[in-house]
């Protein structure tokens, strides 16, 4: 080998071993940089890619009355899964899952066939079938927990609360309208992930979970009265054979609602079992011809403009008056001839009422019409809300403008209608309604409160005063169309109506389906609530103040009968920005009632919780017999009969389910 070749071996010799100790210190940086300066960011990928995290439903804040009563929340329930993988026999599987669920076992079956290593089984089950299932012991078979919304009134205020999917968002109702402050961070749970991508259960899998954001919603609706509205919504479209109704109860100087109810009503706990329209809350979705109750309105814009007087007098044509191509006639083919103003509101005149507009104009009307807030939103906190139609002036014939006098021919809701009555009982300003009256956190600290607000003064209060007196008269005197809602010692202003609904398949008003209804404030000289109720074609006593005129009259005794008893509406309390609840409970009994020989008489248990009516019973030496729960509706012996040396009542209670 020459000297020539013998350096180039050494050169190459050299290169060689340079080249492995770089490489080798290079695998030994990797190795450190792996190992120890990038060992927890690997870590974490690779859990990343072995673990994968099944997002749980989230849990929903409550929603409760303005009385912090509970009437919707969720309850951890459990969800059975399964992992395929580890379960050796799957048609013996099936079989036991399918007698205790009640799902067909080939459906599980194909469920525990699928290539992967989880699924769901069951969602949401109740606590008998997952002992049952528990107790089977089967491997690959595992349980977590989900939340479950439940109502705890059942159908109570169910149109307005609404209902929650299987992924606990809301889908109608408060629940949709306010979800994103209902729902909170939903939680996971780490499930395993093999080299092909399949999922298989950890067993104690760490459960993550995210801070809580949910709110809890505090509403104006006061339950008790709700129960006692639905009560006898139900029982009027018994008693009338109607299609269905509506009640909804406001506070005029608030524009609180106090209770809104539909009926026929629906278990928002089960809500898949109605269908769409029955679980529609339409006080606030469905637009109808408001009839006679939209008489003080138009009233209220004559007198408004100096136009009429109360006691100005119009000739009522004897039943039948000629307006451009048609005739308009009385309801229930009534005649009259002179009518003064208050006349023809206590009668309900549909000639005088046509005479009040065209001295009105079509244009002043319309512009007072809109000025209540028809044709437009009322801006309610609730979805769904439709906005009604109003036309323009510039297309009213001359027999548009008369029959929108007596409330055909126009469409409202039912919330327009409480919204603008209430307007009158609160001497002409006009409230926005609103359902909701704080978010509150798990501790009880107010969010976000929602206060009362004013849109604008429609009327003065001298003509809203004006107003009221002539509906007292509707009421009050023995001849008026709503003696039905007549009180004994308050003052009660009101207005009954009924209005023939449009066949849309014969083209022209139907003589057969009405809408009744009844609209009032009470007491008439300060307002504490207004009612509205309507009845959708009822079959029996089809006019207003046959029909929702008694249903006024039941709601309003019973709701002033709580109220005395317990000093008045629940209210809040504000301490540093935290709401609480003041409920003033009257714990003594009431005076003794005694006839007039001084007898002991029995007294009135209806509308009294379980412990009132015990605590009433106790004082009175009563042998109570209890049936039911809730608050009280029927009794027997009936109020005011005579208490004998060994008195008993049997007292029927009813929780609105």
């Amino acid at each position: 080998m020459t000297n020539r070749e013998k350096k180039w071996l050494k050169i190459r010799i050299v290169t060689v071993l340079v080249f492995f100790v770089v490489l080798f210190v290079a695998l030994v940086s990797r190795a450190f940089q792996l190992q120890v300066l990038s060992s927890a960011a690997l870590k974490e990928k690779a859990t990343k890619q072995h673990t994968r995290a099944l997002a749980l439903q989230p849990e929903r804040g409550m929603i409760l009355d303005r009385n912090g009563k509970v009437l919707s929340a969720s309850v951890p329930v459990d969800s059975v899964c399964a992992d395929p993988s580890r379960i050796t026999n799957p048609q013996k599987v099936s079989a036991k899952l399918s007698s205790v669920l009640g799902i067909d076992r080939r459906k599980i079956k194909r469920m525990l066939a699928r290539n992967r290593n989880f699924c769901w089984i069951a969602r949401k089950i109740n606590p008998d079938q997952a002992r049952k299932i528990q107790e089977l012991k089967i491997d690959g078979i595992y349980f977590i927990k989900e939340p479950k919304r439940f109502y705890t009134n059942t159908v109570l205020a169910a149109h307005v609360l609404g209902f929650v999917g299987m992924d606990a968002k809301g889908l109608a109702g408060l629940e949709l309208k306010y979800d994103r402050y209902l729902r909170r961070m939903p939680k996971k749970i780490l499930w395993g992930k093999d080299a092909r991508g399949h999922r298989f259960c950890l067993e104690d899998a760490p459960v993550i979970d995210k801070d809580n954001t949910g709110y809890n919603l505090l509403l104006t609706i006061d339950s008790r009265i709700q129960h006692i509205v639905e009560l006898q919504l139900k029982e009027a479209r018994e008693r009338t054979e109607a299609k269905g109704g509506l009640v909804v109860v406001m506070e005029p100087k608030t524009g609180e609602i106090l209770a809104m109810a539909c009926e026929p009503g629906f278990n928002p706990t089960v809500f898949n079992k109605y269908t769409g329209a029955a679980r529609r809350n339409r006080a606030i979705t469905d637009c109808f011809d408001p009839g006679s109750i939209f008489k003080p309105f138009l009233v209220a814009a004559a007198v408004e403009d100096g136009i009429i007087a109360e006691d100005d007098v119009f000739d009522c044509e004897n039943g039948s008056y000629h307006v451009g191509d048609k005739f308009i006639h009385e309801a229930q083919r009534k005649k009259y001839k002179e009518l003064s103003v208050r006349e023809i509101l206590k009668y309900s005149s549909n000639i005088g009422s046509a005479k009040v507009a065209e001295k009105l104009g079509k244009e002043k009307f319309y512009r007072s019409i809109v000025t209540y807030g028809f044709g437009a939103k009322t801006g309610i906190d609730l979805p769904g809300e439709a906005s009604g139609i109003v036309r323009k002036p510039h297309r009213w014939t001359d027999v548009d403008l008369a029959t929108t006098a007596f409330g055909q021919g126009i469409s409202v809701t039912a919330i327009q209608v409480i919204t603008a009555m209430s307007a009158i009982a609160n001497r002409g300003m006009l409230m926005k309604p609103h359902i909701v009256r704080a978010l509150v956190d798990k501790k009880g600290r107010v969010i976000e409160e929602f206060t009362p607000t004013s849109i604008k003064r429609v009327l003065s209060p001298l003509t809203a005063q004006r107003i009221t007196s002539m509906m007292v008269g509707v009421v009050g005197d023995e001849d008026g169309t709503g003696r039905n809602a007549w009180i004994a010692d308050v003052t009660v202003a009101g207005k009954t109506g009924t209005s023939q609904k449009y066949d849309v398949e014969a083209g022209h008003y139907s003589s057969k389906k009405v809408t009744a209804s009844f609209v009032g404030f009470l007491p008439a000289e300060e307002p504490r609530m207004v009612v509205l109720v309507l009845l959708d074609e009822p079959k029996k006593m089809r006019w207003g103040g046959q029909a929702a005129a008694p249903v006024f009259k039941n709601i309003s005794e019973q709701v002033l009968r709580r109220l005395d008893r317990t000093g008045g509406p629940m209210e809040f309390v504000k301490h540093s920005n935290d709401i609480k609840i003041q409920k003033v409970v009257n714990v003594d009994a009431p005076a003794i009632e005694r006839h007039e020989d001084n007898t002991e008489m029995m007294p009135d248990f209806r509308g009294m919780t379980m412990r009132e009516a015990l605590l009433v019973a106790r004082e009175k030496d009563i042998d109570l017999r209890i049936i039911g729960s809730g608050w009280a509706v029927s009794q027997k012996p009936f109020p005011g009969a005579l208490i004998g040396q060994q008195a008993f009542c049997s007292v029927l209670f009813n929780s609105g389910s």
